[in-house]
């Protein structure tokens, strides 16, 4: 693991999505933290060590879910599916399916396979919870999780500065091409990648942005704190209350937690979110084929 002294910081920007403001100063601790995001390798050694099974290698109670059609009764995952033709994006239903048997050892479906070296997907925040616990560690807030992304370029939008792509370079796995139907990498690929296969960040922290979502600890809120200045910080806020975090309109009433960093799936059309101030809210109980996470150890 990797430490990071803590420090004051200007947490969230003004330049991109309005979740993600205003800026304010904020006050972490020192911790030590993964340097990637927690690989298939390591994840497999917790279920070995353990007989963990994850949530969704285990079919869903009905009861838990009124409505449920049958047919979805089963254990599975949602699944990017990359569409032959542009659709519009305001519809996520046109690229993502639930798919029986994908999990985490069959990331896209029963017919793939985890790559040990690639971050664990298809994890939800229990998982995620079961292995930090396992490993004596814990999940990041996502004050703790945007300070170490920073890597000490503090007010930066990117993990390496003010501009994506600096001389053309391609500094993270995040969609190239126009999502979600064209990829214009080489390889022809559109899901993860191995674990450092992009420059770190200024504290030596791998894939923090793009490749895979990360799940902090925090239940998803507005912003907490207001602008002021470092004399004023507020110490490692600890995001909202269970009830803030509902979806409006969720007749389940279900818990949504801060994710941090973007994935692969994030493009310059769409989900400009592979920058450390972007946030995402996420149900607890809905791991995706684009979520991983990764722990610290706070001082």
């Amino acid at each position: 693991m990797i430490h990071i002294a803590g420090g004051i910081f200007r947490m969230g920007s003004e330049a991109f999505y309005p979740e993600e403001a205003p800026h304010r100063m904020v006050r972490v601790g020192g911790f030590r933290i993964d340097p990637t995001p927690v690989t298939n390798a390591q994840f497999a050694a917790f279920v070995n060590a353990t007989g963990y099974r994850t949530f969704a290698e285990l079919p869903p109670d009905p009861k838990l879910y009124p409505g449920l059609d049958p047919a979805l009764a089963v254990a599975g995952s949602a699944v990017f599916q990359r569409t032959a033709t542009p659709v519009p994006l305001d519809d996520y239903s046109q690229w993502w399916a639930f798919v029986p048997g994908a999990d985490w050892r069959h990331p896209a479906g029963p017919e793939s396979a985890a790559h040990p070296d690639h971050p664990v997907v298809q994890i939800a925040y229990k998982d995620a919870e079961a292995y930090a616990k396992w490993a004596g560690k814990a999940l990041p807030t996502e004050a703790e999780w945007e300070f170490a992304a920073r890597g000490g370029l503090d007010g930066a939008e990117y993990a390496w500065g003010n501009e994506l792509s600096p001389g053309g370079a391609v500094l993270a796995n995040f969609w190239q091409g126009q999502f979600p139907f064209e990829t214009t990498r080489s390889d022809g690929r559109f899901r993860t990648t191995p674990v450092g296969s992009y420059p770190p960040n200024g504290y030596g922290l791998f894939d923090i942005i793009g490749n895979v979502w990360e799940w902090t600890r925090d239940w998803y809120g507005a912003p907490t704190g207001q602008p002021g200045k470092a004399c004023c910080a507020i110490d490692n806020p600890r995001g909202a209350q269970l009830r803030e975090s509902f979806e409006p309109g969720d007749p389940m009433r279900t818990g949504r937690k801060v994710m941090k960093g973007g994935s692969h799936l994030c493009a310059p059309n769409y989900c400009q979110r592979y920058r450390p101030a972007a946030r995402h809210a996420q149900a607890i109980d809905s791991p995706t084929s684009h979520i991983g996470f990764r722990c610290i150890v706070r001082d």
